[in-house]
């Protein structure tokens, strides 16, 4: 039996595989990220141990539809469902990553901590960082984020809201 490879440390959580679609081996996969690229031709996913190559991708319904090298019909396709897909972190140097954030300090720009980054929750308007007071920051006012410490400008009130 061949070596299977295996996975690189450090893959974050990108998307769900819901289910099989069709008779060729697609899937519809949901993905937790913008950056669409993780399902670009050629981008490499894991399920678990097993790496998934992207052999094509098309926007469907909000997920996406994805054909895999080596999924060739809807048994093999249906088999992967309810797996969740991880990848490599992007090497971008000016981004924001949510990973990064959990567990930072948040701090106003006089340097007052305000809290510690526990989550972030997805909200349509914009996403939300879940600090341990209760606060909710909306990514909007989110500044940068330097030695585990992440600088905030909420508007005046804002973080009061949690203690009500």
């Amino acid at each position: 039996m061949p070596d299977r490879p295996t996975p690189p440390d450090g893959l974050l959580e990108v998307g769900h595989i819901d289910r099989g679609h069709g008779l060729r081996g697609e899937v519809v996969v949901t993905l937790i990220t913008n950056a669409t690229e993780r399902v670009a031709p050629g981008a490499v996913l894991w399920a678990g141990d097993r790496a998934l190559v992207v052999r094509s991708s098309a926007p469907h319904q909000h997920r996406w539809r994805v054909s895999f090298e080596g999924v060739g019909d809807r048994d093999a396709a249906d088999a992967l469902g309810g797996t969740t897909v991880r990848a490599e972190p992007i090497d971008d140097p000016d981004a924001l990553w949510f990973h990064d954030l959990i567990g930072a300090v948040a701090v106003l720009a006089d340097g007052t901590e305000v809290g510690v980054v526990q989550a972030i929750q997805d909200n349509p308007a914009s996403d939300l960082l879940v600090l341990s007071t209760g606060a909710l920051v909306p990514m909007v006012f989110v500044g940068e984020l330097v030695d585990g410490r992440v600088q905030i400008d909420p508007p005046p009130g804002l973080l009061e809201l949690a203690d009500g």
